[in-house]
């Protein structure tokens, strides 16, 4: 056995007989113990004792909730704790004390480094573009500079905020939605989710530098620093000259290291207004007539990531006036909208969304957003709603418009109400646009030609063939450019299907023309049989004239916004 293992082997025996002395001092005391090695301490616990006393007194306080206060000390009895205790009575805290050994102590007196550090900084609040690297947008524009710049930086403690700064604010400049720290054997890598893609922006944080960068991360998100092997999700807010951006914050243990995901909540992101959804004038015209409607249930369906809060909120600022009350119950809430009234849940206090659309309804609400109908008694109440004056915005998880119908009824929703209520179910899904800089042009043979035509043959009348007149069709450039990050794509876009359940809308618009039309009956017979999502789609496209989502990408290719591939990656094969 060499020296090391000896020394590491005292050392084990050491603080093995400090932890039996402090067990057997709580017995005595008849007080808990603490082993704070392995216990979570707080930042704002801390803050409450100055660093000199709290050593002097041998405590600290390592938990802080409401007006009481975990206090971990040596000796409880000494007159310094007594002097700790009265000072925090007469700031109405009251005191729970732990015994724990001097080793302990030591560690949680480690973490007041980090309370210096908070308390130069506004709590969840992280400045950019004032600090000393004088910022500018054309230093971080693509990720070449970013990687340039981290490469050529100095990692010490001394530059973590200069990194951490350059990382968001390169994220902002990129478009990115997502930053990504991901621990391997050696290193950590960082990347950039833009345009649904993740992009490398660097590949080579020491291990020791992404400690420091993680603590000032957790310290930002109000999360617990010496909690490494759980789970933990916050939040804080960027704040830039002209406008504040939220980031939610996930932090989660793998076999290297935490792993860490940030979420960039840009509000410019969900600016939209309908006309700037990317919905064809057909499928804007439905939308709108259905959001004059006074009740009702429009439901929006599609994975994580496909735009669906964002098409919603679009939804509730085309709404917004100040003669009708607009709630909103939201998990969480990701952005603020100005004039709407947004509640979020929260599990812990007991508001649900089923318990939150409860409490909304007595507030007389006209329009109600309920964030999903992940359940039997949210679907209910939402539907409820709708059929009782209430015009009602959700989301629901399923592949395509007609799903929406065959999950609700899953859920445990009676068919029979469905129908009543239902006045539009969406689906939708995001694609790349091609990069205006660098897209190319593809020449249209015969044969594409060809198939062209025999499309445009299988769609509805209601999508005006003069809108198309004039096809492009463009590729990605292989390699792409500087300014789309080589990708060849910049930006994304929806593509939409609709499946109505207002057939008198449908004659008004489409008139003679529109061929045979469905009615009302009819697709409350078919919810009521609860048939399949296979069937109800068939339906759609056979007596409503649905577009598929794939036939809305296909006019975006031909519209020279995005490539077949694209579409087919998303939609699947085109046939």
């Amino acid at each position: 056995m060499n020296r090391g293992d000896i020394d590491e082997q005292l050392k084990k025996a050491w603080r093995e007989g400090e932890e039996r002395d402090a067990k057997r001092r709580a017995e005595k005391n008849n007080l808990p113990y603490a082993d704070l090695l392995v216990s979570p301490i707080s930042i704002e616990a801390l803050e409450l004792i100055p660093e000199e006393d709290a050593k002097k007194a041998k405590a600290a306080a390592i938990s802080f909730k409401g007006k009481k206060v975990a206090l971990a000390v040596f000796d409880p009895v000494s007159e310094e704790v007594k002097k700790i205790i009265k000072k925090l009575e007469e700031k109405k805290i009251i005191s729970s004390l732990f015994v724990v050994s001097l080793s302990s102590l030591d560690h949680a007196f480690s973490f007041y480094k980090f309370v210096s550090v908070k308390q130069k900084e506004i709590a969840g609040k992280f400045e950019i573009g004032g600090g000393e690297i004088g910022l500018a947008d054309k230093n971080f524009d693509s990720l070449e500079k970013i990687s340039h710049f981290f490469s050529s930086s100095p990692m010490a403690a001394a530059n973590v905020a200069k990194i951490l700064e350059v990382a968001l604010f390169g994220a902002l400049i990129s478009r990115a939605s997502d930053i990504h720290f991901e621990p391997t054997e050696k290193n950590v890598k960082m990347r950039f989710r833009i345009d649904g893609i993740l992009h490398d922006a660097f590949e080579n944080f020491d291990k020791k530098f992404y400690s420091l960068l993680l603590s000032r991360i957790k310290l930002l998100s109000n999360l617990k620093i010496n909690i490494y092997d759980q789970p933990q999700d916050g939040r804080f807010t960027i704040n830039l000259r002209e406008k504040d951006v939220e980031v939610r914050v996930a932090i989660a243990p793998s076999e290297f290291g935490e792993v860490v995901v940030m979420r960039l909540l840009d509000p410019a992101s969900i600016s939209l207004t309908l006309k700037d959804l990317g919905l064809r004038e057909d499928d804007l015209k439905i939308i709108e007539t259905e959001l004059k409607r006074p009740n009702g249930l429009i439901i929006n369906t599609g994975p994580t990531g496909s735009g669906k809060t964002t098409t919603l909120y679009a939804f509730l600022k085309h709404k917004k006036s100040s003669e009708i009350k607009i709630i909103t119950v939201e998990d969480p809430i990701e952005y603020h909208l100005e004039g709407i009234e947004q509640t979020q849940v929260d599990e812990e206090a007991g508001y649900t969304f089923s318990g939150g659309l409860k409490s909304l309804m007595r507030q007389d609400p006209d329009v109600i957003l309920v964030g999903e109908m992940r359940d039997k008694e949210t679907s209910e109440i939402g539907i409820q709603a709708a059929l009782t004056g209430h015009l009602v915005f959700s989301t629901i998880h399923a592949n395509s418009a007609a799903g929406a119908i065959p999950r609700l009824i899953d859920i445990g929703v009676k068919p029979t109400s469905i129908g009543p209520a239902l006045n539009l179910a969406i689906a939708q899904r995001l694609i790349r646009r091609l990069c205006e800089n660098c897209k190319v042009k593809q020449e249209i043979d015969e044969d594409l030609k060809n198939k062209i035509e025999k499309f445009f043959g299988r769609l509805p009348k209601r999508v005006d063939r003069e809108n198309y007149k004039d096809i492009k069709i463009f590729n990605a450039k292989g390699g792409g450019c500087e300014k789309c990050n080589h990708s060849g794509y910049r930006g994304r876009i929806a593509i939409y299907e609709l499946l109505l359940n207002d057939p008198e809308y449908e004659k008004i618009l489409m008139g003679d023309d529109f061929g045979k039309l469905s009615s009302h009956k009819d697709l409350e017979d078919l919810i009521a049989a609860s048939i399949g999502e296979s069937a109800i789609k068939k339906w759609a496209i056979e007596n409503q004239g649905m577009v598929t989502m794939q036939q809305d990408g296909i006019l975006k290719v031909i519209s020279g916004i995005t490539t077949f591939k694209e579409v087919e990656e998303i939609t699947g094969v085109i046939i």
